[in-house]
């Protein structure tokens, strides 16, 4: 066991209070290193620390082992204040092998703790990690310079600590996650007892398997002491609580707020759901997390492919119940056809969309903003949906309550767009008071509404919504179908000014959905000459560059969107207050674009496609730049 740069003090590390850190576990992605990141996540939530994460999963499924393209990693940063990103750069990273080493040690700041597993560092693993057999980056003595380097054998002190539990190699080594993360709870002063209790409650108690709850908490413990007996690190560290508003609090990730948030709409509205889906990266835990949910009235279906997924949800709308579905990108492509049925059917539909880098395949596991413009045109002909974009991973919850409340209002199609980086990601939920949420209204009509018999396309003039009838009602029966529909009797219609009428008609209750929707709200510097608009996943970001900038004295507006289709209404006027308005985004520029053509405003674009959302530093320099008149 070796460390460098910094000379251990022989006695006892002394105590340094910090307001942040951000730390990362890497390692292969058959080291346990997301359970590590969440039982981190877990204890600090429970220590009431702010935090945000970000776990990075390889695309390949299983690719070969100690290999730069299996390295899995999960990043959190934590504090004793308010923060909105996992954090730029790395204060400090346990590597569990070269490969993790080689594609994780460029982010760890200068003077950052290192931590690596000495023993997976020989020649084997240095030739698949890519290194040359006489070169060990941990004999780099501009590593060891730049970093504090400690060299921990994890696997052989692993080894050692579980000798006598009496099993095999085999499961012995998968407990070196644990020992990493009990050093990782005594150098920043974590207890073990939350994860303790995760340990035994998931394999002992509901996994049958006490043996193997004892050898890790057995291997945590070990690792824990270990920081407290070898006498290798300088200092540990303190991050003080945060000031959170009183409330009860749970760790929450956007998979996991939608899949709430979908559960609790159905329970304001009183009606079943049915969410159909096919299981894709990174939308499957949607499915996965609501199917557990039947005692809430939730039904779920898994089906063969994404069409057929979308149709069943239409098909559960039109028996009366919330229709649901959820996807990725490549997906969405696929249901285009199906919501343009929904469109002519004007019937609810729920569509959740958690983007991911692309075209095609592209990089499953990471995270873009680039369905945009797919969501808002993506089907043929003229088919407008609404469309919304959650910010955080708690918003989803929100946001999957009101795209229901949406559907069923104006009968129509909502699409919900999330992202890799919510979806995953996690950071603190003060549970709501779900008594302060208005019931959603859902009326299926029993009575004909004209003399002359039902007529299933005549309008309600508020929301410019038609009756949401159940089958088989009485006196209501009436054909539904693809093919355009008369106005006011729903029967099968060529006639051009019909077909301009409806089609202007399904536009006016997309248009009407403005009327409930709040105004955008403007933060920051408000009388700057500067706005910066963004929306979706690069709220953290862009929050955070703000604040940055706030402190050196050049501070813009700024805003976020969740309504993109339909916009607020007082988008326009906001926009006409300032002179400059940036635009960053994970794309090419399509918030821009719809800016611009919607407002007539020289939006200028901060794009970036890296399969992450932006660095603080290197954002607020971008802003910075345009400010005064430079490029971004």
């Amino acid at each position: 066991m070796t460390a460098t740069m910094t000379p251990p003090d022989p006695t006892k590390a002394s105590l340094i209070s910090r307001e942040s850190v951000a730390i990362r576990f890497c390692g292969d992605s058959g080291d346990g290193m997301q359970l590590t990141g969440g039982q981190f996540t877990n204890t600090t939530a429970v220590v009431g620390n702010d935090f945000s994460t970000f776990p990075d999963f390889p695309a390949e499924i299983r690719a070969p082992k100690g290999t730069t393209f299996g390295v899995s990693g999960f990043q959190i940063q934590f504090a004793s204040h308010n923060i909105y990103t996992p954090g730029d750069s790395i204060n400090a990273m346990v590597a569990m092998n070269p490969a993790a080493f080689k594609m994780n040690i460029q982010d760890v700041e200068p003077g950052g703790i290192v931590i690596a597993n000495d023993d997976e560092f020989n020649k084997v693993n240095l030739k698949k990690a890519g290194y040359t057999e006489e070169t060990n980056p941990l004999d780099d003595e501009e590593i060891q310079r730049r970093y504090q380097l400690f060299r921990v054998p994890i696997t052989r002190l692993t080894r050692e600590s579980l000798a006598e539990s009496g099993m095999g190699a085999k499961d012995v080594d998968r407990c070196r996650n644990m020992y990493a993360l009990g050093m990782a709870y005594w150098l920043y002063q974590r207890p073990l007892e939350p994860t303790i209790d995760h340990l035994e409650g998931y394999f002992e108690r509901k996994k049958g398997l006490p043996e193997v709850a004892a050898i890790n908490v057995r291997a945590l413990k070990a690792g824990y002491h270990f920081g407290e007996t070898a006498e290798m690190f300088p200092a540990r560290f303190e991050v003080p609580a945060a000031p959170l508003e009183p409330g009860l609090y749970r760790k929450i990730s956007g998979n996991e707020a939608l899949v709430l948030g979908l559960a609790t709409a159905s329970n304001l509205a009183a009606t079943e759901m049915l969410f159909a889906g096919y299981p894709i990266t990174p939308a499957s835990d949607i499915l996965h997390g609501l199917s557990g949910l039947k005692h809430m009235g939730v039904q779920t279906f898994q089906a063969e492919d994404e069409i057929a997924a979308v149709c069943a949800a239409i098909g559960a709308s039109f028996a009366g119940k919330i229709g649901v579905t959820g996807t990725s990108g490549p997906g969405l492509a696929l249901k285009g056809e199906a919501m343009g049925l929904a469109t002519m059917l004007e019937l609810p539909l729920v569509i959740v969309d958690v983007q991911r880098a692309g075209p095609a395949t592209g990089m499953p596991t990471k995270t873009e903003q680039a369905d945009l413009l797919q969501a808002m045109y993506g089907r043929s002909g003229e088919a407008p949906v609404i469309v919304l974009a959650a910010a955080s991973p708690s918003d989803c919850f929100n946001t999957a309550i009101e795209a229901v409340r949406l559907a069923v209002r104006h009968m129509c199609p909502v699409i919900i767009l999330s992202d890799g980086g919510i979806a995953n990601g996690a950071e603190p939920w003060c549970l709501p008071d779900l008594s302060s949420y208005e019931p959603i209204v859902i009326e299926h009509p029993t009575e004909s509404n004209s003399e002359d018999g039902f007529k299933p396309y005549v309008r309600d003039e508020k929301t410019g919504a038609r009756p949401w009838v159940t089958p088989g009602t009485p006196g209501l029966e009436h054909r539904l179908g693809g093919l355009e529909k008369e106005a006011d009797t729903g029967n099968v219609c060529y006639d051009g000014d019909n077909h301009h009428a409806m089609s202007h008609a399904r536009q006016a209750k997309i248009d009407a959905a403005a009327d409930v929707i709040p105004p955008l709200e403007v933060k920051g510097r408000v009388d700057s000459n500067t706005l910066v608009l963004g929306w979706g996943g690069t709220s953290g970001s862009i929050a955070a560059a703000v604040s940055l900038l706030a402190q050196e004295d050049c501070s813009p507006a700024f805003s976020h969107l969740r309504h993109i289709n339909p916009f607020p209404r007082n988008l326009g006027e906001v926009l006409d207050r300032y002179d400059k308005i940036i635009i960053p985004e994970i794309n090419m520029g399509q918030l821009s674009m719809l800016i611009r053509s919607r407002f007539l405003k020289d939006a200028i674009g901060i794009n970036e496609l890296k399969g992450r959302s932006f660095r603080t530093r290197e954002l607020a320099d971008r802003i910075k730049s345009i400010m005064n008149g430079g490029g971004a």
